[in-house]
């Protein structure tokens, strides 16, 4: 192995990387550990975490509060495009590793680093997520996955290891599943999940909130404000928080999806996205209003392929800035507002306005008005349809002459 000195890990304190700094400091003798962990809303699972990265050789940690960026520069812009990841997932992982991971390489290169080390696994789309940035930011930097070379084999022999050392892990092997929390989502993945054949035991995984059985017998109502396709009122921290709540009580946002991974695997996960899967259903209801037939049905195109990229860990380069900057141009005019019903897993809309909407009562109403001449139509139907007559002609004069 190299003889690298200085190693900044991406440290979270979950099983992966609690074993990952003393392997690192057994493997690479002499070095310093200098953690980071990017605090994107994981709340309660960060407390504690100096003192223990610290405790298990790290020479100094950083806890860099990136919420507000997270927010702002990553959801807000996925969420303005209405990229979802194969029709359900709202790429909640995806987006959040580019933010911590370019974040973890402007630290590695003040603290005139060696290398930077992750715990991704080689099976997963987080190493691509995390490297892909590191280069956009440190290209020369050596990165370290000890998943691609240890001796350990899967989270069973990690538990081991942490045991044999003394070093507290904040899972068991009945708990062991993997996951990923912030303030957009959490995700669940292992054990029992592994077969899709199993139904999820959402009364043992669930955080974000309850099953639609189990939400209240009469619905919530809120109201989401957008301008310029970003929501309102509050700041974006403090709306997905609000959200979050309310949609986990009323059993919104549980996804349980068999997907396809970047590395050619399919994996199974659940996902609990309560304030996302609002925050979606009312942006897109609004788009409805303000948007055009033609931009809106190539805007479906270019989600599809925003959520690719983010999804394959493509955040920074040129193609997603690009189509970016596209989305950014169609949510000019989508504002508004949108009340929404939230009942047992359910989002149902309940009311859409906008100063910008595109709808016109007048034109569309079924009783009389005076805008709209119906007559006009049997024109438009005779243009509209004369490809279909002129060839209904040439069939019936090719069966009347005997053609083959």
């Amino acid at each position: 192995m190299s003889n690298y000195k200085k190693i900044v890990l991406a440290y979270s304190g979950g099983l992966d990387t609690s074993v990952i700094i003393p392997w690192l400091k057994e493997n690479y003798p002499g070095c310093e550990v200098i953690a980071v962990a990017g605090d994107v809303g994981q709340g309660t699972e960060l407390e504690g975490l100096r003192e223990k990265a610290i405790k298990t050789g790290a020479s100094k940690i950083y806890v860099e509060d990136l919420s507000k960026e997270f927010t702002e520069d990553f959801i807000f812009p996925t969420l303005k495009a209405g990229a979802v990841y194969e029709g359900k997932y709202l790429l909640g992982t995806s987006f959040a590793r580019p933010v911590i991971a370019k974040r973890i390489a402007e630290i590695a290169k003040a603290e005139g680093a060696d290398a930077i080390a992750h715990g991704c696994t080689g099976k997963g789309n987080d190493q691509v997520r995390f490297e892909l940035t590191i280069k956009a930011f440190a290209p020369d930097m050596p990165i370290i996955a000890p998943w691609r070379v240890w001796e350990l084999k899967g989270r069973d022999d990690e538990i081991d290891y942490a045991a044999a050392r003394g070093i507290p892990v904040p899972v068991t092997r009945e708990t062991n599943y993997s996951k990923d929390k912030n303030l957009w989502h959490l995700s669940h993945e292992g054990l029992d999940l592994e077969d899709p054949a199993n139904e999820p035991q959402y009364d043992k995984i669930l955080e974000l909130g309850v099953t639609p059985e189990k939400a209240p017998d009469k619905p919530s109502y809120v109201t989401v404000s957008f301008k310029e396709g970003i929501p309102v009122a509050l700041d974006g921290v403090s709306i997905i928080q609000r959200l979050n709540k309310l949609g986990g009580d009323n059993g919104v946002g549980i996804i349980d999806l068999v997907e396809n991974r970047l590395v050619g695997m399919k994996s199974r996960g659940v996902y609990e996205t309560p304030g996302g899967t609002i925050l979606y259903a009312a942006h897109a209801a609004l788009e409805t209003l303000c948007l055009d037939r033609d931009t809106a049905r190539f805007k479906e195109l270019v989600a599809q392929k925003f959520a690719d990229l983010v999804y394959n860990g493509l955040w920074y380069t040129p193609l997603r800035e690009a189509l970016s900057a596209f989305v950014d141009s169609t949510q000019k005019n989508v504002a508004g507002a949108v009340k929404l019903k939230l009942y047992k897993g359910n989002i149902i809309i309940a009311g859409i306005t906008s100063p910008y909407s595109l709808y016109s009562e007048e034109i569309a109403t079924f009783e009389e008005d005076a805008v709209y001449d119906q007559a006009d139509s049997k024109g438009f139907i005779n243009l509209y349809g004369l490809p279909v007559t002129v060839r209904a002609k040439m069939e019936a004069r090719v069966k009347n002459n005997g053609a083959v």
